[in-house]
């Protein structure tokens, strides 16, 4: 009996840890300058929350007071799971503030893509699918180029697995943002298309900072090690959490959900808050 009642508090603890591994919410803020712009411009990004419709993080969001929300992917999940919820959830986001959002891997692999696209843009999402839009936030332009990349379906994954994948020219899109006055935002799901990736990285191109997710922040971090695994980087990837380069500035979200895996440790869901404000 006593050997049972250990057993039922160990997994008591065990739930109750791991609740907290994926339900905590870090707020991480990052203070960016720039020549172009004239006040403070605050963006919260939020990024591959899987379907799942926090409540704590319209609280948390709300709180931050954010000029514009951006989206970095993974809205809602390959199985289209609490789809009316997270339509629901989007309504409260802008009724903080405007919302730009960018696909995932997981809403490419939906079969109602173009429909779920249109109900996005019916409750006043931005939705950018290889789009620039420029925007006035505080007097300041903002250009904001959201890409649709596309390119983590199951095949795209073993073709990078046997070394044949091909990465996207997004040069197009890059020259046309770098012929903008103003700040320059990138949204690209996918965080190792900033340097990991050779001749198509974005980090040769002209502009202030790119926000990503996707990695789930190598959905376990462990002493040492660090990061453990990214569908993309691998073991160990690189760019899988915080900041990295000057100008351009890659951002990395932890994310907020969890897609196959269901549970993380010691890598908290996270909101990223990056205030920008002139030099």
């Amino acid at each position: 009996m006593t050997a049972f009642y250990l057993a039922v508090a160990i997994f008591i603890i065990l739930f109750l840890f791991l609740y907290c591994q994926n339900n905590i919410i870090d707020v991480t803020k990052y203070r960016l300058h720039s020549n172009d712009v004239n006040s403070e411009i605050k963006i919260v990004q939020l990024s591959d929350l899987h379907s799942k419709p926090f409540g704590k993080v319209i609280e948390l969001t709300e709180k931050q007071a954010p000029d514009i929300i951006v989206i970095t992917g993974d809205y809602i999940n390959d199985k289209c799971r609490n789809k009316n919820k997270m339509l629901q959830f989007g309504i409260e986001l802008l009724n903080i503030a405007p919302v730009y959002y960018i696909t995932g891997n997981h809403e490419r692999r939906l079969d109602n893509f173009d429909e779920l696209m249109g109900e996005l843009k019916n409750i006043g999402f931005t939705v950018l699918l290889n789009e620039i839009v420029t925007t006035d936030i505080n007097g300041s332009t903002v250009n904001i180029l959201g890409l649709d990349e596309n390119q983590a379906d199951f095949e795209d994954y073993k073709a990078r697995k046997n070394g044949t994948f091909q990465y996207q020219d997004m040069s197009g899109y890059f020259n046309s943002l770098a012929k903008l006055n103003g700040f320059k935002l990138v949204l690209s799901h996918f965080p190792e298309n900033y340097k990991a990736v050779t001749e198509n990285n974005y980090s040769q191109y002209d502009f202030d900072l790119q926000l990503s997710g996707h990695a789930h922040g190598g959905q376990f971090i462990l002493p040492i090690i660090g990061p453990v695994f990214s569908p993309g980087q691998g073991i160990r990837p690189k760019y899988a959490r915080g900041s990295f380069g000057d100008r351009p500035k890659l951002i990395v979200s932890r994310g907020l959900g969890n897609a196959e895996f269901p549970f993380r440790l010691f890598n908290h869901p996270q909101i990223n808050v990056i205030s920008i404000s002139k030099d």
